[in-house]
């Protein structure tokens, strides 16, 4: 690979802010914030809004959002009058 011209991949802590959970992944952003992690070195915090904990597929917490079908609807908009 060439030099100088890939992003440097640092590792970072990932906060969820709506249900204060965090991981550690690694990222190619950089953030001025920075918090001490459970290996007791400090990490930049990349604060997200939804994660793997908040979902509502993986939280179990679905919406149904729709009680019809797509093709029940467009039978029912486009059916012969």
């Amino acid at each position: 690979m060439k030099d100088k011209i890939h992003p440097k991949v640092s590792k970072v802590i990932f906060k969820d802010i709506s249900c204060d959970f965090a991981f550690l992944g690694e990222s190619t952003v950089e953030s001025k914030e920075t918090m001490q992690w459970e290996d007791g070195k400090t990490y930049p915090v990349l604060k997200v809004e939804i994660s793997s904990a908040s979902h509502p597929f993986f939280t179990g917490k679905q919406r149904v959002m729709d009680m019809e079908g797509r093709i029940d609807r467009f039978k029912k908009k486009y059916a012969k009058k």
